[in-house]
């Protein structure tokens, strides 16, 4: 179609939509020129019937009403009402303001009034504007168009080789398709909102974009928007066009992807993950042929890929890779990016130049997480050899080909809570199709940011759909095996529990995979707009227990590194640490008393970390009280939260904050020796390792990794976060002082950290460390006591014996089944007698009898008393004979 033709067309419709608005009941004639689109949208229109307007006007002596049109002149009366139990059920941060009822002759405007500038206002008797707020419509165009829509099938939908493309944009007033330099009409459905063009056989491959024509409050006017696909399945580089992309043309299948062979399967339980970054993973290894790229996970010889089959053969599952969906934070054209041109390996450990110069060059280089989505179902492309085309498609699906050679499911990380922008953005995609829909908004219009971007509202029914189409395409189209969902907790439960059901609809005979064997977790922390249920039931920590969906725990996670992660002061101690035990300076401690209290109310928690977090599990607790799991103390919440094992994930560190080997950096004592070091990284690593449920662990934890002590890397470098496989590069610990913005607050005490050559390990402390989490690994998934299905068969099979007044500070034992688990954390060789178990015969377990630390082989058990010896920082575990 020319351009002469489309802005005929395009006006000719304009024309018909007036004149049919004009025909329609409540329609007024022109009155007052309207007002500048306002500041705030104070009102919002939750479904045909009812508007709610926070701070509304007395109406007496005038009217309140919705304006829609360029001048105003299609008027909805609004007249004062009340919520009915099911809107307020549905929308409780709404229940204290004041409803309004749409006039009966007025509501079936409601369609072609929502295509319009929208405005909620109160006029006077004759027609004078005394107030005016813009009008919030997620809800009524839920209530207008949620139930047909949700059933659409959007994006690129082929048949027989033709593709049919479709957006949902039911506030357009008209949607173009702009293929290969031409523009193609699209037909509305006036049931769905969904605007379609059917094509040819030769438009695949071809880039598209859609031009919008919609009002944009963000503007203050009717825009045409140029927009990428949401639904896309293929993109250009940097995000600038769509591709028409079949997923199921063969082309784009590597040799075997159809007679792929996964690992077996576990429980979520028994899940044992390695969190990994798709650039960290290689970008160093000098044995990768692909540095940086999906095709790393090919390079069978690589260095990295050897040490992931390791973990594979000593019972690690899953590699969980940071987002590797289409983000926007990275150039993905390699001419775009500017990389550090500094000699960073020429300046002092303990320098502040080191980070300066990679932050001059952080938004424009390769390296970032990847937590600011652009597009939900496209590989990122800047881990492609190629990122113009379907290279990363093919190779995405090679990488998870990799994973699972070497004996490791796949787990992605993904980001629906929020978007890289919104508004009139360039790189805001879904608010410039639908604005104002797919975000979630606050009282005064404004979009909610607590999760550190545009928060996006998965309430909304389209919201909704997108996230649970979008993880049906990466199950189905790319074989990933489970899905880590980044701040769950901003998600409904519902939300959640559905994409839980589309999975276990994906079978092998109909979809080529078995939707019920892909894992599910995430952050179910309750903050923000959304925290305790304010809008919906969230899907929390208390929440998601029983769904077989599991939440990170972090009542362990602090218990064993000591304090949490935000203290001022980075040398509070914990189990781990040294708390107690081997005090360090700091007073942020307290006095020895303090200590010990703080050390024994820690070992509680890591009991009930143990148990999985069960709520229902009773044990005695340090003060001799006998407790279920949820009365254990977390800062005001209860400790035990999980119906089952399962529901709560165990760790000792992740991607955020300090490296596990960094926070011990802080908190040790700072004459604490390398090897002591190495010992009490496997101490804390074995509370989650040998914790009943799933358990997780940074990439390279097991090889002391260090990110110098940054924080907060998303945005470091390569610098800060290499990751080295091969022990002569050292573990990352000194290569200056980490990035200021994040960090300089703590500069003082990282000073004379990084300074100090005794803390850098070397070979014998790296590997040592990596040995004995695989030995502990191997005993976790060789013995069945450790992957129990019920609180019930817990309760049977674990206790703590000598839980109670007398247990030892910075000691936990631990009896499971015929296995007891001996947790030393003290720098002393301890004793523990059980004495129900006197005349028992136990020894070390084989697996540590054979295995890679000769001090774990000094432990002893003396037969007739029950008493098990343990050398100092030590975790050793007993099997009767």
């Amino acid at each position: 179609m020319t351009g002469t033709l489309r802005r005929t067309v395009t006006a000719l419709a304009a024309a018909l939509c007036a004149a049919a608005a004009a025909a329609l009941p409540g329609a007024a004639p022109a009155q007052a020129a309207p007002p500048p689109y306002p500041a705030k949208a104070e009102a919002q229109w939750i479904d045909r019937d009812t508007v709610v307007w926070k701070g509304a006007p007395d109406p007496a002596g005038g009217t309140l009403q919705l304006e829609s049109g360029p001048d105003g002149d299609r008027r909805l009366r609004l007249a004062p009402g009340a919520l009915t139990p099911d809107e307020r059920a549905e929308y409780p941060h709404l229940k204290d303001f004041p409803a309004f009822t749409v006039d009966p002759r007025d509501r079936a405007q409601a369609a072609t009034a929502l295509r319009d500038r929208l405005v909620a206002t109160r006029r006077a008797a004759d027609g004078t504007l005394r107030e005016a707020t813009g009008v919030q419509i997620p809800g009524v165009l839920d209530d207008l168009y949620g139930a047909e829509a949700s059933r659409a099938r959007l994006g690129p939908v082929f048949d027989r080789g033709r593709p049919t493309l479709s957006v949902w944009a039911p506030t357009a007033r008209t949607v173009a398709l702009e293929l290969d330099g031409r523009t193609v009409p699209m037909t509305r459905d006036d049931r769905t909102g969904v605007w379609s063009a059917r094509g040819e056989r030769n438009w695949t491959g071809k880039p598209y974009r859609y031009a919008v024509t919609v009002f944009a409050p963000a503007a203050g006017r009717t825009v045409t928007n140029k927009v990428t696909d949401p639904y896309a399945t293929g993109l250009t580089a940097d995000s600038e066009r769509s591709l028409v992309t079949d997923l199921a043309d063969p082309r784009l299948a590597p040799r075997g992807w159809d007679r792929l062979k996964k690992p077996a399967a576990v429980p979520l339980r028994d899940a044992r993950i390695q969190e990994l970054h798709v650039r960290d993973f290689s970008v160093a290894d000098r044995t990768s042929r692909h540095p940086g790229k999906y095709l790393a996970f090919t390079d069978r010889g690589s260095d990295g890929m050897r040490h992931l089959r390791s973990l594979a053969r000593a019972g690690t599952s899953h590699v969980h890779l940071l987002p590797a969906f289409d983000f926007g934070s990275v150039p993905e054209r390699r001419d775009r990016r500017t990389e550090p041109d500094c000699d960073l390996a020429s300046y002092p450990p303990d320098s502040e130049k080191q980070q300066e110069c990679v932050a001059k060059t952080a938004a424009k280089d390769a390296y970032n997480w990847g937590y600011d989505p652009v597009h939900y179902t496209v590989p990122e492309g800047s881990y492609a050899s190629d990122p113009d085309g379907t290279a990363r498609t093919v190779e995405f699906r090679r990488m998870v080909q990799g994973l699972n050679g070497a004996g490791l499911r796949a787990v992605m990380d993904v980001v629906y809570n929020h978007t890289l922008a919104s508004g009139q953005d360039p790189r805001s995609v879904l608010d410039r199709i639908v604005p104002g829909y797919y975000h979630r908004l606050l009282d005064d219009g404004t979009v909610a940011t607590s999760t550190c971007c545009a928060n996006t509202a998965p309430e909304h029914t389209m919201m909704g759909k997108l996230v649970v189409d979008s993880l049906v395409t990466w199950a189905k189209q790319y074989k990933v095996d489970g899905f880590r969902f980044d701040l769950m907790g901003h998600h409904p439960k519902a939300n959640i529990v559905a994409v839980r059901q589309a999975l276990d609809a994906l079978t092998p005979a109909k979809d080529g995979v078995d939707g019920k064997a892909i894992v599910l977790y995430g952050e179910g922390w309750n903050f923000g707009e959304v925290a305790n249920d304010a809008r919906f039931v969230q899907a929390t920590q208390k929440n998601m227990a029983g769904t077989g969906i599991a939440t990170f725990d972090d009542r362990a996670r602090d218990a064993v590194r000591g304090g949490g992660p935000f203290d001022a002061d980075p040398r509070v101690q914990g189990f781990a640490s040294g708390l107690f035990t081997d005090p360090n300076d700091s007073p942020a401690n307290g006095n020895r008393d303090e200590q010990k209290a703080r050390l024994l109310h820690y070992q509680d928690l890591i009991k009930v970390g143990l148990t999985g977090g069960l709520a229902d599990y009773t044990f005695t607790d340090s003060k001799g009280r006998r407790v279920k799991g949820s009365q254990v103390d977390y800062n005001g919440a209860p400790a035990g939260y999980a119906a089952a094992p399962g529901d709560a994930l165990a760790y000792a560190d992740a991607h955020d904050n300090e490296t596990l080997y960094d926070a011990l950096a802080y908190k040790l004592p700072q004459r604490t020796k390398p090897a002591d070091r190495a010992r009490m990284q496997v101490l804390a690593l074995a509370t989650a390792t040998l914790s009943q449920g799933p358990a997780l662990s940074q990439a390279g934890t097991d090889l002391l990794r260090s990110k110098s002590l940054d924080r907060n890397s998303y945005d470091s470098g390569d610098w800060f976060n290499v990751l080295h496989w091969n022990c002569a590069d050292g573990n990352g610990f000194g290569r200056g002082l980490p990035p200021a913005a994040d960090n300089k607050d703590k500069w003082p005490y990282a000073r004379p950290l990084l300074a100090d050559p005794a803390l850098r390990p070397g070979c014998a402390e790296i590997t040592g460390t990596s040995a004995a989490y695989r030995d502990l690994t191997r005993i976790r998934a060789t013995e069945p006591d450790f992957g129990l299905a019920t609180t019930e068969q817990v309760q049977r099979a674990l206790s703590f014996p000598l839980s109670g007044r007398d247990e030892t500070p910075g000691v936990v034992t631990m009896r499971l089944g015929r296995l007891v688990v001996v947790l030393n954390a003290t720098p002393e060789r301890q004793a523990q007698t059980v004495r129900d178990v006197a005349g028992q015969p136990y020894a070390l377990h084989p697996v540590q009898a054979r295995g890679a630390d000769p001090v774990v082989r000094t432990s002893s058990y003396e037969k007739g008393a029950g008493t098990f010896t343990v050398p100092g920082r030590t975790v050793a575990v007993f099997t009767r004979g």
